[in-house]
C-alpha cells in the first residue's frame, strides 16, 4: 500500500556561507520535491539561532508559493503562544487567497527558542494558555466575523479554500487536543521517538477524530550504505526538560538543556533523555522501514525531516529518498 511523503524544512545554514544562500537552497529543495511528487513542504520556525534561517515560515510560504505550482506549502509550525490568534488567522487566510487550495497552517506548543528570545517575541502579548489559543484561532479561521456583534472585527480577506490545519506534537495529551479541536494531527518523531508513546498518540487521535488518520513526522537519512547514513546522522540526542509547574519544552543537547535552565533564571529542573526515531539506510532500506511504520501506526503520509547541515548531503539524501517513490501514485518503486 502506497504511502504519501512531504517534507519538514529548517534551512540550515552551511557553514559560514549566509541565510540567504541557505534560503535559495530551500527553494530549490521545495521546487525538487514538487518534481518528485512530494505532497507538501512545510518550513518550520526556529528564533535566535544564526545555524537556521527561517524564523518567520508565513513570509517564506509566500515567496516558495510563488515560484511552485502545485506543491502545498504550509508552516510546520507557527509557535501559536508568541502571536494573537487573530493576526494568525489573517496571515494564513491572506496566503489561501494567494494560492487557493495549497496552503497549510501547522501550529506547534513549543517556544521555536530559548527562553529569552520568547521574552521578547511574547513583549505585549497577553497572557493565555495554549488551548485557549487554539480555540480563539479555530474560531476566527471557522468564523471570520466575531459572532453578529456591532463593530465586530472581520478577519480578512476570505479565501476561497481555506488553509488545512494541522497540530504538531509528542504526546497524547497533544494528539487529544488536536481530535477535540477538529485539527489534523501531527506525531513528531524528531521530537520523542518512543514507540509506546508514538502509538499510544496516534491510537488516541484516531479513536477521537471520528476518522481523520494522523500523520508522522520522522527524520531521515539515506546514504549508500546503512553505515554511511549513521555517518552522516552522528550523534544525536533529544532531552525533556520539566520545570518545577511541570512544564516540558524538548532540545536537542545537554548544552541548550544548561542555556534553557541559566535563561529561564535557573530553579529546579528535571532533564530526562528521550529515545531518538531515525530511519537511516540506503533507499530500499529506508522505504522498508516506512512501510513498516505505516502498518504499524495505520498512518497514510510522512513529513520527512533531514537531520544533516552538509548542504550536499542533505539535498543527496532526500534525492536517493525520492529515487524510491514513484510521483504518480504515492507508492513506493
Amino acid at each position: 500500500m502506497g504511502y504519501r511523503l512531504s517534507l519538514l524544512e529548517k534551512s540550515p545554514v552551511d557553514g559560514q556561507e549566509g541565510a540567504a544562500a541557505a534560503l535559495q537552497r530551500t527553494l530549490a529543495l521545495a521546487q525538487s520535491a514538487e518534481r518528485w511528487g512530494f505532497h507538501r513542504f512545510w518550513l518550520s520556525e526556529h528564533h535566535n539561532n544564526p545555524q537556521l534561517a527561517i524564523s518567520s515560515p508565513e513570509i517564506t510560504i509566500a515567496w516558495i508559493l510563488a515560484q511552485t505550482r502545485r506543491i502545498r506549502v504550509g508552516s510546520g509550525g507557527v509557535m501559536l503562544q508568541h502571536y494573537s490568534p487573530f493576526k494568525v488567522a489573517e496571515n494564513f487566510n491572506q496566503l489561501a487567497s494567494l494560492a487557493p487550495g495549497r496552503v497549510d497552517l501547522g501550529v506547534g506548543k513549543a517556544p521555536g527558542g530559548l527562553p529569552l528570545s520568547t521574552r521578547e517575541l511574547q513583549q505585549g502579548i497577553p497572557g493565555a494558555d495554549f488551548p485557549a489559543r487554539l480555540q480563539q484561532l479555530t474560531n476566527w479561521l471557522l468564523s471570520p466575523a466575531a459572532a453578529n456583534e456591532p463593530d465586530s472585527p472581520i478577519v480578512t480577506p476570505v479565501p476561497p479554500e481555506p488553509a488545512e490545519r494541522f497540530l504538531l506534537g509528542a504526546s497524547v495529551a497533544t494528539a487529544r487536543l488536536a481530535a477535540e479541536s477538529g485539527w489534523q494531527f501531527v506525531f513528531a518523531a524528531q521530537l520523542n521517538g518512543s514507540e509506546e508513546e508514538i502509538s499510544s498518540a496516534i491510537g488516541t487521535y484516531h479513536r477521537l477524530s471520528h476518522g481523520r488518520k494522523a500523520l508522522l513526522a520522522v527524520p531521515v537519512v539515506v546514504a549508500d550504505s546503512k553505515e554511511q547514513a549513521e555517518d552522516l546522522l552522528g550523534p544525536r540526542q533529544q532531552f525533556r526538560l520539566t520545570d518545577a509547574e511541570g512544564h516540558h519544552v524538548s532540545v536537542g543537547s545537554l548544552e541548550q538543556a544548561e542555556a534553557w535552565i541559566r535563561q529561564s533564571g535557573g530553579g529546579p529542573h528535571d532533564i530526562e533523555e528521550r529515545p531518538s526515531l531515525v530511519l537511516t539506510g540506503t533507499t530500499a532500506q529506508v522505504h522498508r522501514q516506512l512501510a513498516t511504520l505505516q502498518a504499524r501506526y495505520g498512518i497514510d503520509e510522512f513529513v520527512i525531516d533531514t537531520p544533516i547541515s552538509n548542504a550536499t548531503a542533505r539535498l543527496a539524501s532526500l534525492t536517493a529518498l525520492a529515487s524510491g517513490y514513484d510521483v504518480l501514485s504515492g507508492a513506493t518503486l
